[in-house]
């Protein structure tokens, strides 16, 4: 048997994909479009196939395609939609042709996959999405796992190549390792090296999965740099990026949010202000989000990272009608680049002014062969403006805004250029007597059981803090 602990062997594909045929009682369908039949040949391959391959299939074209698993959702053939309909035809087309024959003795599978590899011009953007449905007992209910992936390495071959080493991760790890969620998703990469391919969303369900919590799977995605970026929506549902960017308008506020206080409820009220007037705004063509943004990356460095306390900060936030977003980048220029993948129309992100301090230090850059320059070019893209929300230096208590921001004078000419050109924008109309309520302060208030905290944040917040005593609050009953 394979080692299901933490502490296991690691087994290459092929040897895998062996074991998975040498079990007499894991017996499934195969079903792949768009990057061949790369997770079936690993299977045909290793022998002994015959005792795990009941079908395999690749309907690449569309008028077949559609004839077995229906019409496709806005022509969309590599989408989360097109998978299921796949997993859906394939799994019940293989319990009503061989439950009644071997149903008391196999644990049945579906394997499905809708793939973009690489074109021949070399100028799209391959991806694919690819899931498993499959029962653990014989005669249960099924399970599914079902991830989307985008394929990194420049030539087509070593894509497909990429594609079935991870198909047979998947299934080998939904039979082998799936009491263990982390390192789960660890050895879906095994055997394929972090440039070569990306997970940016994986979902995990049905009756012996439902004690997964896939928001903690979407942030271990993030910490165990298999993607840069995670995302939910304002429901606390996790989302592929490109379902919920691509080509809209974008307004991004980063924070710790430990929790959002006043200042960051009025940064984004604001800020979304100033959003709609500049860029503009149509409730009816759903064609703007805007992103609370977290990053992983300073609390990865200094190995002070709890999941649940990550994700106390997505309950709240999306409580309050927020999409949320978890990333590994520490610089700006990273997060914009990143976003020029989705074809975004206008990308805003909102920063307080001591937050933009950092931003025209050049000592950040030194890692850059331009420097700032470097670092300010690709920040500043073509669709890319920052709202400065205004704060208060301590010491003096001045109202910061892009106007008297402290600058060096090497950079004073290029920030006017940029000012000029408004690619830099003040936010108006911020509420001045919530400057200084700064989430660290509320924090430190709360572990001194000082209950001026709760007049710092929005009372929901208060009342979801106090509910599950997050953050280290205690109530007096307790702290006594």
């Amino acid at each position: 048997m394979p080692q299901t602990s933490i502490e296991r062997e690691v087994l290459d594909s092929s040897r895998k994909a062996l074991f998975i045929n040498l079990d007499d009682s894991i017996y499934g369908s195969f079903a792949e479009i768009g990057g061949g039949q790369e997770v079936a040949r690993f299977f045909f391959q290793s022998g002994g196939a015959s005792g795990t391959v009941a079908k395999t299939i690749s309907a690449y074209d569309m008028a077949f395609s559609d004839s077995l698993y229906g019409k496709s959702p806005n022509r969309r053939y590599v989408s989360e939609t097109r998978l299921m309909q796949m997993l859906d035809f394939e799994y019940d087309n293989l319990i009503s042709l061989l439950e009644k024959k071997r149903g008391g003795s196999t644990r049945f599978f579906a394997f499905a996959n809708t793939v973009a590899t690489l074109n021949y011009r070399k100028d799209n953007e391959p991806h694919g999405w690819i899931g498993v449905r499959f029962q653990l007992k014989p005669e249960s209910k099924p399970n599914d796992v079902v991830l989307h992936v985008r394929l990194l390495e420049n030539d087509n071959l070593h894509q497909q190549q990429t594609l079935g080493i991870l198909g047979v991760n998947l299934i080998y790890a939904c039979y082998y390792n799936y009491q263990y969620p982390n390192s789960f998703l660890k050895s879906l990469l095994e055997g394929i090296s972090e440039d070569r391919i990306e997970i940016d969303m994986i979902r995990m369900s049905g009756p012996e999965l439902d004690y997964v919590d896939n928001r903690l799977l979407a942030v271990q995605l993030v910490k165990n740099k298999m993607t840069p970026v995670t995302m939910f929506d304002r429901h606390g549902d996790v989302q592929q990026p490109a379902d919920l960017l691509y080509k809209k308008n974008i307004m991004v506020l980063r924070g710790s949010f430990r929790p959002i206080t006043y200042a960051g409820f009025d940064m984004l009220k604001t800020g979304f202000s100033l959003f709609k007037e500049e860029v503009g705004f149509d409730k009816t063509k759903n064609d703007t989000e805007v992103l609370c943004e977290i990053t992983l990356n300073n609390l990865l460095e200094d190995g002070d990272f709890d999941e649940r306390d990550f994700l106390d900060r997505v309950d709240i936030l999306c409580g309050m009608g927020q999409n949320v977003m978890i990333s590994n980048f520490r610089e700006f220029y990273k997060l914009a680049g990143w976003f020029r993948r989705f074809r975004i129309k206008n990308i805003r992100m909102v920063m307080g002014a001591l937050t933009f301090l950092n931003v025209i230090n050049k000592k950040y850059y030194t890692h850059l062969r331009g420097g700032i320059m470097e670092a300010f070019g690709r920040l500043f893209i073509e669709n890319l403006r920052v709202y400065i929300y205004p704060g208060i230096i301590k010491k003096d208590k001045e109202v910061i805004t892009s106007q008297n921001m402290p600058l060096d004078e090497d950079i004073r000419y290029l920030y006017r250029h940029l000012i000029e050109n408004k690619c830099i924008l003040d936010i108006p109309n911020y509420r001045k007597e919530v400057l200084p309520y700064f989430s660290h302060v509320v924090h430190q208030k709360m572990k001194n059981n000082d209950p001026a905290w709760e007049e710092m944040v929005p009372k929901y917040v208060s009342a979801f803090i106090k509910s599950k005593n997050l953050f280290g609050y205690r109530s007096s009953e307790q702290s006594g």
